[in-house]
């Protein structure tokens, strides 16, 4: 039986316990059907972070408002749907439609309230970026106004029994600034399946800014992103680092055939000249003005799509790949891929589990002793555990196995090629050499007397993880 079959059998019985608590009841039935939903994941960080702006380029529309509007300051959700439509959730009262409006190809959202009174915005799109995932959109963390950061601080970690209602996060960032840190670490988990390293993805999300905004910036960001990933005040916060220019990556996505045919015209300029307005916001718009560009690519995505032009890129499609490419969305979209979208299962089942917990904690130890006996026997908890535990430095083995034990965990993708660093289409006999290999190697370190018991643990939560690669071979 699955883990999410497992997890859905205990609810049903959860939810049959709890037949006369009306409140609790629906919670857990809730539970239930998000087993069944796209995985969630929410996109956090401080205010100009440009949450909404890589909201968009991920979706692949202009669905996000990106200005300081009230709707900003409201936790939106953006799920897939068989045609456009918004409703308004207040705090009191029923829920309301808005009116679906777009401006210069954007969605405009008018709450018709004030933030304050709004819980939710819940956006149905039919889009491709959303039918597995669905993605919400918090307000500012760190913002001059308390009580807008208060409700991003409130979705992801509430301080009642009520869950939280994001399996993943994506959190932006600038550059590692202290408050970037202190946020992650105020949702480190403590409780036996909670993993917050392993959920949480950052992202420099105005890569361009890093370098300046110079040609050459993204091999900077990138440059800072890898040397972060084994920052230790980030390794045990979040599970990877990924430098992303957001606006080129949403301009690439959106790119329109006006704003083409005006960048092929800008690229015609001598090229001292336009290098010479390139310089500065205010000396582009004396000399050849658009402002609708500056607001759309930035110097920075002007300047990458203008040298792309000079240099042989002739259509639309093309240039919408190429700044794409260079934006670092596609590195993004992988490692989501991989480390939020191949656990898939398992982050709801854990998310549906620490809603359990917070139930019977108190009010029925039968089922509380029955969640600790799931969360503690299925091996993919243990593997989220050890690999959260390896990143915070919380188990610690020799620097030369590390990497190793977090391949094999899982850390770069589930497929058993992957996990035992072979290549993506290794066959079957090869994996099966390896995983023997794998097995041999972590059983005689399980057994080695000059390892602490944590780290022996560790080594046999390995030997069983080389087990089932083997079973399954």
């Amino acid at each position: 039986m699955s883990i999410v079959d497992t997890v859905r059998d205990t609810l049903r019985v959860a939810v049959t316990r709890y037949a006369d608590q009306p409140r609790t009841a629906e919670l857990l039935r809730h539970q239930l059907a998000r087993l069944d939903e796209p995985l969630r994941v929410a996109i956090a960080g401080k205010v100009k972070a440009g949450k909404s702006t890589l909201l968009n380029a991920l979706v692949g529309e202009a669905v996000a408002p990106t200005d300081a509007g009230e709707c900003t300051k409201v936790v939106t959700w953006y799920r897939d749907g068989a045609s456009p439509r918004i409703t308004m959730y207040p705090k009191e009262g029923r829920p309301s439609a808005l009116p679906v409006v777009r401006r210069d190809g954007a969605l405009a959202i008018d709450l018709g309230a004030p933030a304050e009174q709004v819980d939710r915005l819940v956006v149905d799109w039919p889009a491709r970026g959303l039918r597995g995932t669905t993605l919400i959109d918090t307000p500012g963390v760190a913002s001059v106004n308390a009580e807008v950061s208060a409700r991003t601080t409130r979705f992801l970690e509430p301080a009642d029994d009520t869950p939280t209602e994001a399996d993943a996060v994506i959190y932006l960032m600038r550059h590692l600034h202290t408050a970037d840190a202190e946020f992650l670490e105020s949702f480190r988990d403590q409780g036996v399946a909670r993993a917050t390293s392993v959920t949480t993805v950052a992202v420099l999300s105005r890569a361009d800014e890093i370098g300046g905004g110079r040609a050459d910036a993204m091999f900077s960001a990138r440059a800072i992103a890898t040397r972060y990933r084994s920052e230790p005040a980030l390794r045990g916060l979040c599970q990877n680092v990924v430098a992303v220019a957001g606006l080129l990556a949403h301009t690439g996505r959106t790119l329109r055939q006006a704003e083409f045919a005006a960048l092929t015209e800008i690229a015609r300029l001598p090229k001292e000249e336009l290098e010479s307005a390139l310089l500065s916001t205010d000396r582009f718009l004396r000399v050849v003005g658009r402002p609708e560009l500056v607001a759309r690519f930035g110097l920075f995505g002007i300047r990458v799509a203008t040298a792309l032009l000079r240099h042989g890129t002739t259509s639309p499609t093309d240039l919408a790949d190429e700044l794409v490419a260079r934006s670092g969305l596609r590195e993004l979209q992988r490692v989501l891929d991989t480390q939020f979208g191949e656990r898939r299962d398992l982050l709801k089942a854990r998310s549906a589990l620490l809603a359990l917990d917070r139930v019977t904690r108190v009010s029925d130890r039968g089922l509380a002793r029955q969640v600790e006996r799931i969360l503690a026997g299925a091996h993919e908890f243990a593997e989220l555990r050890l690999l959260g535990a390896l990143r915070s430095g919380a188990v610690a083995l020799p620097k030369t196995l590390v990497r190793d034990a977090e391949l094999l965990l899982g850390d770069s993708g589930g497929a058993a090629p992957v996990r035992l660093g072979l290549p993506p289409d290794a066959g079957p006999v090869a994996v099966r050499s390896a995983a023997l290999d794998a097995l041999r190697r972590w059983h005689e370190r399980a057994e080695d007397p000059a390892l602490g018991r944590r780290a022996a643990d560790a080594c046999r939560v390995l030997v069983r993880t080389c087990e089932g690669l083997l079973s399954q071979s």
